[in-house]
């Protein structure tokens, strides 16, 4: 009996340790394929902790980017609003990053410095990343800290400039600092994405002032409860980098190769949001069925994002709806009615969920080869 009552004991202390480790996994990591000649980095470069006004220690921002697959991360901790400053006083505005690259050194995670310029109305909140010393970039004048942000080399995005407590008809307006900031050099992209929200109206004025469309949780929470919990996914922007490395990611954001990623919707320029799409799609399968000139497809979406699309072929399906979706992962099974047997077919269609421009839905295209 003793015997039994210890290796029981055993069995419980080990789950009880057992359970205290965390993961660096998730039931849905976060996946996109590479597009020609250039990586998919995965990053959310719009995050808080607890210093500023986030609810979380840096170290867990770094393990929730590990579980959910990330590449990249960015504490851009506001550095005028501090309302935990009380609490936890920081006169070293750099203090988050320094925390956050401790837990990360052990992983395989880039931590990119930035902070938050956090201003009313025009100027309203700005992303400065790849900062090098976020002290320098506090200065009294919004004017002053976006100098300071460009004197440090810093890419610049306009944060969530649809919200309606600063924008009270929930619109962007793009005043005399973007264009006088937009001049000098000193901002380079804008969220079209920002936590639950997606801004047609941001993405306007990305295409007609040259921004890098960017997507991001601005997390202050937890993902788990933000995100997870309501059957999301958190927010991301994918940077087309010509290697995995933080000089590069730099250099990808500055020249604008991004998609902007938010459950299934997909929005950036044509140039990069077609290429993501068409190597999204795998065509597994193309015979015809026996003694018919129906053509079998089995096509799998090999992304961790559910896509919509509509059938634009020249043929239609025989036995499904021509708007039809490919979840997460899966493989679905499509009917073409060719009308005679052919040995290459064009399929066609078009990205319901995805924008190139305010209601502009982007087309693919496959030729494939039938066995």
């Amino acid at each position: 009996m003793k015997t039994r009552l210890a290796f029981l004991y055993f069995l419980f202390i080990s789950f009880s340790i057992l359970a205290q480790e965390h993961k660096h996994s998730s039931a849905r990591p976060l996946n996109f394929p590479d597009i020609p000649g250039y990586k998919s980095l995965k990053t959310d470069l719009h995050i808080h902790t607890v210093f500023s006004d986030g609810y979380v220690w840096p170290n867990i921002r770094v393990m929730e980017a590990l579980r959910d697959n990330l590449d990249a991360i960015s504490l851009t901790e506001h550095l005028e609003y501090q309302p935990h400053l009380t609490d936890i006083p920081h006169p070293d505005r750099n203090r988050s990053y320094t925390i956050a690259m401790a837990e990360a050194k052990e992983h395989d995670l880039m931590i990119v410095h930035g902070s938050e310029i956090t201003r009313s109305e025009p100027a309203g909140h700005n992303n400065a990343v790849f900062i090098k010393d976020a002290n320098p970039i506090l200065q009294d004048k919004a004017e002053d800290a976006f100098m300071e942000a460009k004197k440090q080399g810093a890419f610049v995005f306009w944060n969530h400039p649809a919200w309606y407590n600063q924008s009270p008809k929930g619109n962007p307006i793009f005043s005399d600092f973007q264009k006088e900031s937009l001049k000098k050099g000193e901002l380079h992209g804008i969220e079209v994405i920002n936590s639950v929200d997606y801004a047609q109206e941001s993405l306007a004025l990305a295409l007609e002032h040259n921004l890098t469309i960017m997507g991001t949780s601005d997390i202050h929470g937890l993902i788990d409860w933000d995100y997870t919990e309501k059957g999301n996914q958190r927010p991301i922007t994918l940077v087309f980098a010509k290697e995995r490395s933080i000089e590069s990611m730099q250099e990808a954001l500055f020249a604008g190769r991004t998609v902007a990623v938010y459950n299934d919707l997909m929005v950036g320029k044509e140039e990069f949001l077609i290429p993501l799409l068409e190597q999204s799609l795998i065509v597994e399968k193309a015979s015809y069925a026996n003694n018919t000139h129906v053509l079998l497809l089995e096509v799998k979406n090999i992304t961790s994002s559910d896509l919509l699309f509509e059938n634009e072929s020249e043929y239609t399906f025989y036995d499904s709806s021509p708007v039809f979706e490919i979840k997460a992962g899966e493989t679905k099974k499509l009917s073409l009615k060719t009308l005679e047997n052919k040995r290459e077919v064009l399929l066609k269609l078009k990205a319901l969920g995805c924008f190139t421009a305010p209601k502009q839905q982007p087309t693919i295209s496959y030729s494939i080869t039938v066995k």
